[in-house]
C-alpha cells in the first residue's frame, strides 16, 4: 500500500499515519531581522499568539495573497486552512507547520512492514518540502531510503543498527541522543534541491541478530533542523498508540510557480511593490519566485510602499565612512562627504561645472530636438504635398501602364537636389512663365543642365494635367520630342524636370525676337514678348523646311508608332524649341490625352490655344489625331509667312488662318509668303507644295485632311527634291557653321526607334523616391 502526501493535506501518514497535531506554538520568529515596520496591511491583524503572520499570509478577508496562503486564528493558535496543520512561524522563505509521527511495528516472524512498505511526498505550486529538514530512522537492523519517483533514482539512505545495549529496552535511556547509525538510530540531510516528488521506504536487513524479532518498532521522521534535541533512541521498541513524536517540519514557500520574467509580464499577478527585486526559487524542481527588497531597503517587499529606505548613517555599523568625513544618507545608499572647506569649494567647483555641461547639454538636446522636429514636420508636409499633387494617382497610373508602351519611368527628384540645383529657385534662373507655370535653369550635382518647370498655384485639373504630361512624356522615345527627365512632388506645387533646349522657340525665331535661353515648355507666348538680350536670327526656306519635318515626324511618331496614340491637343509655334543645330523639339505637354488603339475619338473639355484650335473639335467637343493635323497646319502657315497667328494690336484682323486660305483661294500665295524666302528661293514649286500642303490640313472637313504620316512622308519627299536641286551648288549655311541640312525624316516607326535609341537619356528611379 502507497501513501499519497500532498501539500494540500498533512493529515495523511507520514511514516505510518499522521496524527495528532499539536496546538502549542513556538516561539516568536521575526519576518526579517531588520524589520521594525508594520509586516501586514492596514486593518489586518500582524500575529496570532506569538505568531507573526506577514502579509503575504494575513487573517481574515482581504489580508491574503490568496487562498493558500490564508491563516485563521483560534485561541491564540495559528492554523493554515489550505496545508491543514498549526503553523508555529512564518520566515521569508519558509513556513514552519505542526506534526506528529506515529510508529511504524514489523511482522516480527516476517519482517514484513505491517502498515506499509513505501511512503509518498509531494510538492504542490505553493509549497514544498524544505531541505532544511533532516531525515531520522529509527530501529534496529534497518535500511532506510529516499527516491526520486520522477527520476527513479535514489537521493539519499542511512542504516540503522543494534546493538546488544540498545537492543534492551530498559537500557535506552542510556543511548546517545545523537543518531550515529549503531545506536538504532541514523539520520541524512534531503540534497540542496528537494525532488518533485519522492518515496520513503523502510526495509528490514537480515542480520546474524536479527534484532528486528525483538524490537520489531521503526519509526521515519521528518523534522526541521535544530528543532529538537529529543533522544530518539527512547522510541525503540514502542509501539503503543500513544507512542508518537511530536516535532516541526519546514516547508519553502513561493508565490508561484512561475519564474520571475513570467510574473513581470503579468503586472495585474506580480507580487512584488516598490523598492523590491523578484528573486527565484532555484531550490524547487518546480520552480517559481519570491520577493524581497532591495539592497538599502527594509520591510516588507509584498506591501505598497513596504520596503523603506535603511538609514545607514544612524548606526556606524552600516556605513564606513572615514573619521574625517560626515555620513549623508542617500536613497537606498549613503555618500561619504569630507568636512574640509578646501574639499566643499572643490565640490561647489565641480557641481558648477557640471551644471554647467548639463546646460550646454540640455542646449544642444533642445536644439537637435528642434531641428528634429523640423525635419518631421517637413518630411510630413513632403508626405502631404505628395498626396495632393497626385503623387498617389501617378502611382496608380504608372502600376496600371507599367513600361508597356517602351518608355522609361521617370525619376523622382529629392526637393533638396532641386532647391540646390536653382539656387532656391533664384529669379536670375527663370527661363520663363506660361500659362501652367514657371520654368528655371538648373544645374543637378552631376554637371547636367536642365529645366524645371515649378507649376502654378495647384488645383484638381492642373494636377491632371501634370500628372498626364510626366506619363505621356515616359512613354516617347523620339529624338524631335522634348525629354522629361523625372519630377518632385514634395513640394507645395510639383515640379518638373526637362532637358535644356538651348536655342529657344520657333516663334521667337520666325517672329523676330529670340531669348537667350528657352523654356521647354510654356504654354502661351509670353516669352516672345520679353525684353529679349539678342536679336533673332533669321531661319531660311531650307531650315524652314527641315523643322517642318522634324515636327511632322514626331507628330506622326505619337500618331501611330506609339504603343498607345498620344494626341497633343496643344501645338503651336511656342512649344516648338529649337537646339543649337535648330534641330526642333516638341514639348508641352500638359493637355496630351491617350487615345485607345480601340477608338476614333476622345469627348472632352476643349483645350489648347486659341488660333489653333481645330473650328470642328471646338464645335464638338470631340478629340481626334486630325486636331493636332489642323494645329500643324498653322504651323506651316507661320514657317511660311513669318506672321502671328493672332494680332493682339488689331481687333478687325481674322487672323492668319483665314488669311492664309484666302490668299491661297484667290492665286495669291506668294503675297502673303515672306519676301526673304521669296528672294531665297528662286523655283517656288516647293512652295506652292508647302502651301497647298498647309491647305489641305487646315481643312474644315476632318475627314479630308491628311494624317501626320502622310504629311511627314510628303514632307520629307519635298525635301529630297529640295536637295536634288543643290546637289551641284556649294551651299554655305549663314546661320552658323554647325547646322545641318538634311530634310530625310522618315516615318518608319522602326528606323526611328533605333535612331532614337542612340540619343535617348535613360530615366531610373531615385533611391528615396517611389513610384
Amino acid at each position: 500500500m502507497k501513501i499519497q502526501i500532498t501539500m494540500c493535506s498533512f493529515l495523511v501518514l507520514l511514516m505510518g499515519q499522521l496524527s495528532k497535531e499539536i496546538t502549542q506554538v513556538s516561539a516568536v520568529r521575526i519576518w526579517s531581522s531588520s524589520a521594525i515596520l508594520s509586516s501586514q496591511k492596514p486593518g489586518c491583524s500582524e500575529r496570532c499568539g506569538n505568531v507573526i503572520i506577514p502579509y503575504p499570509f494575513g487573517i481574515g478577508k482581504k489580508c491574503y495573497f490568496n487562498e493558500a496562503f490564508e491563516v485563521s486564528c483560534n485561541n491564540n493558535t495559528a492554523f493554515s486552512h489550505f496545508l491543514g496543520v498549526s503553523v508555529q512561524h512564518i520566515s521569508k522563505d519558509s513556513i514552519t507547520v505542526d506534526l506528529t509521527f506515529g510508529s511504524n511495528p514489523y511482522n516480527k516472524s516476517s519482517g514484513k512492514n505491517i502498515y506499509s512498505d513505501e511512503i509518498q511526498g509531494n510538492s504542490d505550486e505553493h509549497f514544498s518540502f524544505s531541505n532544511k529538514n533532516n531525515l531520522v530512522a529509527i530501529g534496529c537492523d534497518i535500511y532506510a531510503n529516499v527516491k526520486d519517483l520522477d527520476t527513479g533514482s535514489s537521493v539519499s539512505g542511512c542504516a540503522s543498527f543494534c546493538d546488544n545495549s540498545t537492543n534492551n529496552v530498559s537500557s535506552s535511556s542510556a543511548s546517545s541522543s545523537y543518531c550515529t547509525g549503531n545506536n538504532g538510530c541514523c539520520q541524512f540531510e534531503f540534497s540542496k534541491i528537494v525532488p518533485r516528488k519522492f518515496g520513503v521506504s523502510i526495509q528490514t536487513m537480515n542480520t546474524e541478530n536479527t534484532s528486528w524479532r525483538s524490537s520489531n518498532c521503526t519509526y521515519f521522521l521528518i523534522v526541521e533542523k535544530g528543532s529538537s534535541k529529543s533522544d530518539f533512541t527512547q522510541f525503540l521498541g514502542k509501539c503503543k498508540e500513544d507512542d508518537n513524536y511530536k516535532g516541526s517540519l519546514a516547508l519553502d514557500w513561493v508565490i508561484g510557480n512561475v519564474s520571475c520574467d513570467k510574473a513581470m509580464r503579468r503586472p495585474k499577478d506580480y507580487a512584488c511593490r516598490h523598492n523590491s527585486r523578484c528573486i527565484n526559487d532555484t531550490t524547487r524542481p518546480a520552480g517559481g519566485y519570491r520577493c524581497d527588497c532591495s539592497r538599502g531597503y527594509q520591510g516588507n517587499s509584498y506591501l505598497p510602499h513596504g520596503c523603506q529606505d535603511i538609514d545607514e548613517c544612524a548606526s556606524p555599523e552600516r556605513n564606513h565612512c572615514p573619521n574625517n568625513t560626515r555620513c549623508v544618507n542617500t536613497p537606498g545608499s549613503y555618500v561619504c562627504e569630507s568636512n574640509n572647506e578646501k574639499h566643499m569649494l572643490a565640490k561647489q567647483l565641480s557641481l558648477g561645472i557640471g551644471a554647467a555641461i548639463t546646460f550646454v547639454i540640455l542646449v544642444a538636446v533642445c536644439l537637435w530636438l528642434r531641428k528634429w522636429l523640423r525635419k518631421r514636420e517637413e518630411n510630413k508636409a513632403k508626405q502631404k504635398f505628395f498626396k495632393r499633387n497626385g503623387g498617389l494617382l501617378l502611382r496608380q497610373r504608372i502600376s496600371l501602364n507599367g513600361e508597356s508602351s517602351g518608355g522609361s519611368l521617370p525619376k523622382l527628384f529629392l526637393k533638396e537636389e532641386l532647391e540646390k540645383a536653382t539656387n532656391n529657385f533664384n529669379e536670375i534662373r527663370i527661363l520663363g512663365k506660361g500659362g501652367l507655370g514657371t520654368v528655371y535653369k538648373g544645374m543637378l550635382s552631376d554637371g547636367s543642365i536642365v529645366a524645371v518647370k515649378k507649376s502654378n498655384a495647384v488645383d484638381e485639373d492642373q494636377i491632371e494635367q501634370f500628372i498626364n504630361e510626366i506619363l505621356i512624356l515616359s512613354q516617347i522615345n523620339h529624338r524631335h520630342i522634348v525629354k522629361v527627365l523625372g519630377c518632385c512632388l514634395e513640394t507645395q506645387v510639383p515640379l518638373l524636370v526637362y532637358e535644356y533646349i538651348s536655342n529657344g522657340t520657333l516663334s521667337s525665331h520666325i517672329h523676330g525676337n529670340l531669348s537667350h535661353s528657352s523654356n521647354p515648355t510654356v504654354s502661351k507666348s509670353e516669352l516672345d514678348n520679353q525684353i529679349l538680350l539678342h536679336p533673332a536670327i533669321i531661319l531660311t526656306w531650307d531650315h524652314r523646311l527641315r523643322i517642318a519635318a522634324e515636327i511632322a515626324g514626331a507628330l506622326s511618331y505619337m500618331h501611330s508608332c506609339a504603343s498607345t496614340p498620344i494626341l497633343h491637343r496643344d501645338i503651336k509655334s511656342s512649344n516648338i524649341l529649337l537646339d543649337d543645330n535648330f534641330r526642333a523639339v516638341v514639348s508641352d505637354f500638359g493637355l496630351s490625352r491617350l487615345l485607345s488603339v480601340d477608338k476614333t475619338h476622345l469627348t472632352t473639355v476643349v483645350g489648347g490655344t486659341f488660333g489653333y484650335i481645330d473650328p470642328e473639335y471646338f464645335r464638338s467637343g470631340q478629340l481626334t489625331d486630325k486636331c493636332d493635323v489642323y494645329a500643324f497646319g498653322v504651323i506651316l502657315a507661320e514657317l511660311l509667312t513669318s506672321q502671328r497667328v493672332v494680332t493682339s494690336n488689331k481687333p478687325e484682323d481674322p487672323g492668319l488662318v483665314i488669311r492664309f486660305t484666302l490668299s491661297l483661294k484667290e492665286n495669291r500665295i506668294i503675297e502673303i509668303v515672306d519676301p526673304e524666302i521669296v528672294k531665297e528661293v528662286e523655283d517656288e514649286h516647293t512652295i506652292l507644295a508647302v502651301a497647298k500642303l498647309a491647305k489641305r490640313c487646315l481643312n474644315f472637313n476632318v475627314r479630308r485632311r491628311p494624317s501626320m504620316k502622310e504629311v511627314a512622308a510628303e514632307l520629307d519627299q519635298l525635301g529630297k527634291m529640295r536637295q536634288d536641286l543643290l546637289h551641284n551648288e556649294s551651299f554655305q549655311d549663314n546661320i552658323s557653321p554647325k547646322s545641318e541640312i538634311s530634310c530625310s525624316h522618315t516615318s518608319d516607326c522602326t528606323e526611328e526607334d533605333d535612331q532614337n535609341s542612340e540619343s535617348h537619356n535613360e530615366m531610373h528611379y531615385d533611391r528615396k523616391g517611389s513610384l
